[in-house]
């Protein structure tokens, strides 16, 4: 496939689910972003604003196998990934594979469930595979879990590790419809006659991934990775901070930089790419010191800040 090819698929894909995620282009074009970077995406959000539907209409139009879990307090991790049944018949133990073995995974209210069952996901995110009692089961490609979560409701929740943060590629919150999207969601609710949304898949078998090989072809400047550089470095010592981001978080805004370009039909990288993918990148790999969170100051502020003070590179395009 060449960028041209994936520039003209994205735009229609971008289009399609503009038709039923009203008023959230941005949105949907970081979230399709962190696919093509073969990345996974956390939302973050109150209840009712489409964070389930963006999901499921997101697996709709790359035609993937999609499944959906709720995580509850209660959930185990082998009602995720699966476990070993005795066969009576065969006299031997058969594995019976979970919801995990699938290659778009929505993990709804991931943060409701006990640290245990999260974990479960950390294997699955990182090497592409699940291991139950020594037995190792690869997963299909590309394999991704969109993690979604309430950052309202406190009770009966366990935040996520930062180690599985460091996972999600991309944290993103979608916010409320202006007035007018929201008259327009209405209307197309009637226009439809059910709540159900259904679209037709755009890619065929395979084109996710080539779409995604796609990306190692676009050039990324010397002084842009030094930029890239700066940035996390700077994170690791702001005064603000009790812990920066790590080498991980330099490759992801690196891979989602080269994504952001490639939706824009571009061969290479520039430093307004970089922009736009910095706070979903860095954002939630960062810790707050006590004094900070104090005085309300968030993560998302502290990177827009560093993207003010850090010099932006000059780029010459041929």
């Amino acid at each position: 496939m060449t960028p041209a090819e994936l520039c003209t698929r994205s735009a229609a894909a971008l289009d399609a689910l503009a038709r039923v995620i009203v008023g959230k282009g941005e949105v949907l074009r970081m979230l399709l972003a962190a696919v093509l970077a073969d990345g996974h995406v956390l939302i973050e959000d109150v209840p009712g604003v489409a964070k389930t539907a963006m999901a499921r209409a997101m697996s709709q139009i790359l035609g993937l196998p999609f499944k959906r879990v709720q995580f509850t307090p209660d959930l185990l991790p082998a009602d995720l990934t699966g476990s070993f049944i005795f066969d009576q018949r065969a006299l031997s133990f058969a594995f019976r594979r979970g919801p995990i073995f699938t290659q778009f995974l929505l993990a709804d209210e991931i943060n409701r469930a006990a640290p245990k069952t999260q974990s479960a996901l950390l294997e699955a995110m990182q090497e592409n595979q699940v291991t139950v009692e020594g037995e190792t089961f690869l997963l299909a490609r590309p394999f991704l879990v969109i993690a979604t979560q309430n950052p309202v409701e406190l009770d009966g929740t366990y935040p996520l590790p930062e180690a599985q943060l460091d996972r999600f590629l991309v944290r993103l919150d979608i916010g409320y419809p202006s007035e007018p999207d929201e008259h327009v969601i209405l209307g197309r609710r009637r226009e439809r006659r059910t709540d159900d949304i259904v679209l037709d898949p755009l890619l065929a078998e395979g084109e996710l991934l080539a779409m995604q090989a796609v990306l190692e072809d676009v050039f990324v400047e010397p002084s842009i990775e030094r930029y890239i550089v700066a940035l996390v470095r700077a994170t690791r010592e702001d005064a603000r901070l009790a812990l920066g981001a790590s080498p991980r978080a330099s490759l992801a805004l690196m891979k989602l930089s080269r994504a952001v370009a490639a939706l824009e039909g571009r061969p290479f990288v520039t430093p307004d790419d970089v922009k736009l993918a910095a706070v979903p990148v860095l954002a939630h790999r960062l810790m707050l010191r006590a004094e900070s969170w104090g005085n309300r100051v968030s993560t998302r502020a502290i990177v827009k800040s560093l993207l003010d003070r850090i010099p932006t590179p000059q780029i010459t395009v041929a």
